[in-house]
């Protein structure tokens, strides 16, 4: 695990494996994540059309909650109806009215136009597990495929004697862990949402009641497991407290913790995973065979083609259709996981006329989807070389806050936006000030149109570096 830091700017956390980028997650501090904060909120209006009530929670646009994500105890009325997956529900006008408060999590953050996607069905992640409050059904995840250890951790929280109306489903990162430790994280839980209810009775309407953690913290939470020998930071501050962390979930290893402290080269150049991180922006990603895929998102779906390279003869098509195949699958489903493509995904594949092809290929990509901590839906290749994949969006792509449609094509195409481009300019900066022989004043030339931003925006962190190095920081235009 690699985690860079610009203090109180950016994170950016990339998860590798032999060299090989399989995630990648970037937070700007001026776009604070709201996937998984708890709100209180007050509904605004009620749709009987689209059955979902649109809840005012504090953020720009109001939130979107359907029928099926509101919890019983906020209907007005006893309806009746037995409210569960597959059965029927009350119509929306009949058991809510505008001005009615409620509590609300966000499970999925704004895109576009569109408002954030709310649950009165909460939930709280824990190290090993995950709370639901008004879902008491209980579970193991089904990434955790051993047998004797689901019925072990079932077990332990069987002996737990869950509260009315609460539910725990066990992580991934319990396995193998001992009954006390266990305990231990769901009595964390317990008592997080306890503060939770009691600062939810303060607090005004609408407003903050509990907020997910930052990005450096729910990459160790979330995706620092026995698996990861190695842990790459290049901030202290950031390092020592994953150092607590991990101290405490693997004693055995309290060296995996590293304080990455070159000057003359990013934590990226290092190990060479500059070029990786770059190619998540790029439309067209080559393949080993000399193929590519291009990727092209649109409102209602991502589509995906697959060209092929250079053609050998009419004899060898079919066995290049399917080398090129089974590479791009590979590769579609890790740009899937980088790029955090979420919804209707449709990939063109080479034609295939030999059935069991097809299958190989179906195969591959169910196989490369495995890995992935969203969840998935793959189809099979249809008569007309289609493919079609449904993923779940886990958070704010790496891509959503970091481009913006670019000014000269009215949005056609994309560029990094000006925030990117001066914390990049920032983060030169920051690594030039770290250098021993580094010059007073320190001149950082650029493009006008940043050389601005950097000075209309970013002139106290400018201001801030010069003094914390005791050097004066000054922009000028790049002729």
């Amino acid at each position: 695990m690699f985690i860079s830091v610009l203090p109180g700017e950016q994170m950016e956390v990339v998860v590798a494996e032999e060299g090989k980028v399989l995630e990648y997650y970037v937070e700007m501090h001026h776009l604070a994540r709201t996937k998984g904060n708890i709100y209180k909120g007050v509904i605004h209006n009620v749709d009987p059309n689209l059955q979902a009530a649109f809840i005012n929670y504090g953020a720009e646009r109001n939130g979107f909650l359907q029928i099926d994500e509101i919890h019983p105890e906020y209907f007005q009325y006893q309806t009746g109806y037995a409210l569960k997956k597959g059965q029927r529900y009350p119509l929306i006008q009949k058991v809510l009215k505008p001005g009615q408060e409620m509590l609300v999590q966000v499970v999925k953050e704004p895109t576009g136009k569109k408002g954030a996607f709310l649950s009165t069905y909460l939930s709280l992640p824990g190290r090993h597990f995950v709370f639901s409050i008004g879902n008491d059904q209980s579970g193991v995840s089904r990434k955790i495929e051993d047998e004797k250890e689901r019925a072990r951790l079932k077990e332990v929280i069987d002996g737990l004697n869950l509260p009315e109306g609460v539910g725990l489903i066990a992580r991934t990162a319990g396995v193998g862990q001992s009954k006390t430790e266990l305990t231990r994280d769901y009595k964390y839980l317990g008592r997080l949402w306890a503060d939770i209810r009691k600062k939810a009775q303060e607090a005004p309407t609408p407003s903050l009641v509990y907020a997910e953690l930052d990005l450096a913290s729910r990459a160790v939470r979330d995706y620092l497991t026995a698996d990861v020998s190695e842990v790459w930071v290049d901030d202290a501050e950031t390092a020592e407290h994953i150092k607590e962390y991990a101290g405490l979930a693997f004693p055995r290893s309290a060296g995996m913790v590293k304080l990455y402290s070159d000057a003359e080269r990013s934590l990226w150049e290092r190990f060479n995973l500059s070029r990786q991180i770059d190619q998540i922006y790029s439309r067209e990603v080559v393949l080993p065979s000399g193929g590519r895929i291009v990727i092209d998102p649109t409102e209602a779906l991502t589509a995906v083609d697959i060209n092929s390279g250079k053609i050998g003869g009419a004899g060898t098509f079919q066995k290049m259709a399917l080398t090129t195949n089974m590479e791009a699958a590979e590769a579609v489903a890790q740009q899937l996981r980088l790029r955090d493509i979420g919804g209707q995904i449709v990939i063109d594949f080479i034609e295939m006329k030999d059935p069991k092809h097809c299958r190989e290929v179906e195969k591959v990509m169910k196989n490369a989807l495995k890995t992935d901590r969203a969840r998935t839906d793959v189809g099979r290749i249809s008569a007309f070389g289609l493919m079609e994949v449904v993923r779940q969006r886990l958070g704010s792509s790496a891509l959503s806050v970091s481009t913006e449609p670019c000014p000269c094509c009215e949005g056609s195409g994309l560029r990094r936006n000006m925030e990117w481009q001066s914390l990049s300019a920032i983060k030169e900066i920051y690594r030039l000030l770290r250098r021993p022989n580094c010059p007073d004043p320190l001149l950082y030339a650029c493009n006008k149109e940043l050389a601005l931003y950097l000075l209309n925006h970013k002139r106290e962190k400018l201001a801030e570096l010069g003094k914390r190095f005791d050097t004066d920081v000054h922009v000028e235009v790049l002729e």
